[in-house]
């Protein structure tokens, strides 16, 4: 197996496939560590494929959360996780950890080597032909491999854009924080007993934390004059491709389709996708993995659209975020929902659905939170 994109997708892949005997190389045309601006928290179902993976995560490079906590001037509501906790981590600490158990899989690693061209049964690596009965893209969001592929055929796309800086100061809470705004959210996660990871999320392309703290007061005067590291951006995006594998390229990771970084999901998709991939490569039938990607891929979606309604309609959020602070228990019911403990179904049925009926958008409720920050 070839695998095309050595971050965590791409290594992922790369542990799994060792895991069921198959030779494994992984080619990335970067050199590690691999940085990507993210919220650097890995939620309990993240950790645990992880640890199915061999991966595990050392206090020392880590920082603990017990759940997650929305806030919006005015409101505040906040679950702990229904099991275990989170770990903020930096980007670099996993990816080196990931890059360590992939060495000790038995994967051939190449770095600083560039794919420029897709065989029948081969692709060109720096010149040479490399031979290979399965090509995995991991190669993210403009994946050449899908292209080349013929794969590129979307059924959806959507972006947002994404602003990362570190902080240096000791964290004032074990949750994972949402703070929302008009048209915005940023988002705090402690990587470590002296740094928080500070996310500004928004369709304002233009839109820095500079220019975005003074909308949250409670962030601006803390956070204040102590940036632990330069701010670095990022797409967010949204997207499913018809197909996923062609029977000889199979697409992972953001190379695949992806959810918004609302969700907190995209790590933990890509490690479930990873784990799917070996189990139907191993049956010798990769339409086994489509199917099991369009399952994997049901969930984070249709959380993200639920969460991003509350995104683009500021009055309906600020209702629910009052409604769910006066019934804390069903957050705690949708936060299990969302990391797959509970279905969804269950959640709405059972709780939600009276909540849900009063606060959904009505014909001709307009959309202010975008123009908010410079967006027409």
């Amino acid at each position: 197996m070839l695998i095309v994109g050595g971050g965590p997708a791409g290594l992922a892949a790369a542990i799994a496939a060792r895991e069921k005997g198959f030779r494994v190389l992984v080619a990335d045309c970067s050199h590690p560590p691999i940085e990507k601006p993210c919220g650097e928290g890995l939620m309990p179902d993240s950790l645990a494929v992880l640890r199915r993976l061999g991966v595990s995560v050392g206090p020392s490079e880590s920082f603990p959360f017990r759940g997650i906590r929305f806030l919006q001037a005015g409101s505040s509501v906040e679950a702990p996780f229904p099991s275990r906790h989170g770990l903020g981590v930096r980007r670099a600490v996993l990816h080196r950890l990931l890059v360590g158990r992939a060495r000790e899989s038995g994967a051939h690693l190449v770095w600083d080597a560039r794919v420029t061209h897709l065989g029948m049964n081969s692709v060109t690596l720096d010149d040479q032909t490399v031979r290979c009965r399965w090509i995995v893209a991991a190669d993210g969001q403009n994946s050449l491999i899908r292209r080349w592929a013929g794969l590129d055929r979307r059924r959806h796309w959507k972006c947002r854009f994404a602003f990362r800086r570190h902080y240096r100061i000791a964290p004032w809470t074990d949750y994972m924080e949402i703070h929302w705004g008009n048209g915005c959210q940023i988002y705090i996660t402690p990587v470590s007993p002296e740094e928080v990871c500070v996310v500004l999320m928004s369709h304002d392309r233009c839109l820095r934390l500079d220019h975005a703290l003074p909308m949250f007061p409670e962030l601006h005067i803390p956070l204040r004059g102590v940036p632990a590291s330069a701010e670095s951006g990022a797409l967010s995006v949204s997207a499913g491709y018809e197909s996923v594998t062609d029977g000889r390229v199979v697409l992972m990771g953001d190379a695949s389709g992806s959810v918004d970084a609302i969700t907190g999901q995209g790590l933990h998709l890509s490690f479930q996708q990873a784990l799917a991939l070996a189990a139907a490569i191993e049956s010798g039938d990769l339409t086994a993995y489509q199917s099991a990607h369009r399952s994997l891929m049901q969930r984070p979606m249709l959380m993200s659209r639920l969460l991003l309604t509350l995104d683009r309609f500021p009055a309906v959020r600020g209702r629910a975020l009052q409604a769910l602070a006066a019934k804390p228990e069903i957050f705690s019911h949708l936060l299990a929902a969302h990391l797959g403990t509970e279905t969804l179904a269950s959640v709405v049925a059972g709780q939600a659905l009276p909540l849900l009926c009063r606060l959904l958008p009505v014909p001709g409720m307009r959309s202010k939170g975008e123009r908010c920050c410079g967006v027409q």
